[in-house]
């Protein structure tokens, strides 16, 4: 939505939510086709840019049917994350309601400590549409994230759709809370893979901060080791290409998209971690598998498909991205090495 003075009204109705002013107003908003972010909604209220029947109120509180709530949009708080058009960012798509890029290998989505520049998030505030992008209101640094509703790790290449503005944005991260986003990955993983599928809890490893694990006690939702609650995880596996015995092509669909979540799969069910994996792998015993990984020098990751219903058409749309050089190079020493039989 866009931000500004204008004062919203509306009534509530029977059909209302009434349990929460932030989830009404966000109700509200959507239903009149200016869609916003709950933490958006949240920062208004504690601004109080809200009122109900003429006074301020709690996000947490209960409204009765037929009060009057009035909504002031607040302007976002400036961003402390600064745009370089040197950072490239290679679109396959875009229109006026988002892009879709192939994100290379290496490139960082969003700044993190240790990663203050050179992200693609610097690179989309030097493109048009994304320089007034708002700060991350959940994040004490400042940062922002325009448009990002799901990223891929540094080394994992493919497929990213960002939006451009706030309804789309809003639109997918709802289609991506009920899975209903096509996601396909590829995978070369060490080892001899089969078919399966993963359903296992997931979150924090417990003495390793870095990490996740599927190796969780408990329920989805209930506290973990760490104070995180571990949720459900699910990854479907289905191979596509033996390489001996010491190498496998996987495509890995998504039911859930958990942060390592194929990653942590394939090494702690399956047993066959991606190749080159620096987090969850280790190096190959046999020489010929070891020199492919380190030449490779990531976890040899794609994401090759995505496909989602468009938030604004209404029409399915969907991509698919061939593997990246340098996967191709790795899968072509591999064949290469099975056929000879000397891994």
């Amino acid at each position: 939505m866009a931000a500004g003075a204008e004062a919203l009204h509306f009534q509530v109705g029977d059909g209302d939510p009434h349990d929460r002013l932030d989830k009404l107003v966000v109700h509200l908003l959507e239903r009149a086709g200016r869609a916003t972010s709950r933490a958006a909604v949240q920062r208004w209220i504690a601004a109080g840019r809200v009122l109900v029947d003429g006074e301020p109120a709690r996000a947490s509180a209960a409204v009765r049917p037929g009060a009057l709530v009035e909504v002031r949009p607040e302007e976002p708080p400036p961003s402390a994350t600064a745009a370089e058009p040197d950072v490239t960012i290679p679109v396959v798509y875009e229109d006026e309601h988002l892009l879709v890029i192939d994100k290379p290998a290496g490139l960082v989505v969003h700044p993190a400590r240790g990663h203050e520049s050179g992200t693609l998030v610097n690179g989309l505030l030097a493109l048009p549409g994304f320089a007034l992008a708002p700060a991350d209101p959940r994040d004490p640094m400042g940062h922002v994230r325009p448009g990002i509703v799901h990223r891929l790790d540094r080394g994992t290449s493919g497929l990213l759709v960002v939006a451009k503005d706030e309804p789309t944005r809003e639109a997918l991260k709802e289609r991506f809370a009920r899975h209903a986003i096509e996601r396909e990955y590829a995978a070369i993983v060490a080892g001899a893979a089969r078919d399966a599928t993963y359903d296992t809890l997931h979150g924090r490893h417990p003495t390793d901060r870095l990490r996740f694990t599927s190796w969780i006690r408990g329920e989805a939702g209930a506290p973990g080791a760490r104070g995180a609650a571990p949720r459900r995880a699910v990854t479907h596996v289905r191979v596509l290409e033996r390489l001996g015995d010491a190498a496998t092509v996987v495509a890995c669909s998504l039911e859930t998209g958990r942060t390592h979540q194929i990653r942590v799969h394939l090494a702690e069910r399956g047993r066959t971690p991606v190749l080159g994996d620096p987090l969850y792998g280790t190096p190959p015993k046999k020489p010929a598998l070891r020199a492919i990984a380190e030449e490779l020098g990531r976890q040899a990751l794609h994401a090759r498909v995505l496909g989602f219903v468009h938030p604004a058409t209404q029409r399915p749309v969907r991509w698919e991205s061939a593997l990246p050089e340098d996967m191709r190079k790795a899968l072509d020493q591999l064949r290469g090495l099975a056929t000879r039989s000397s891994i």
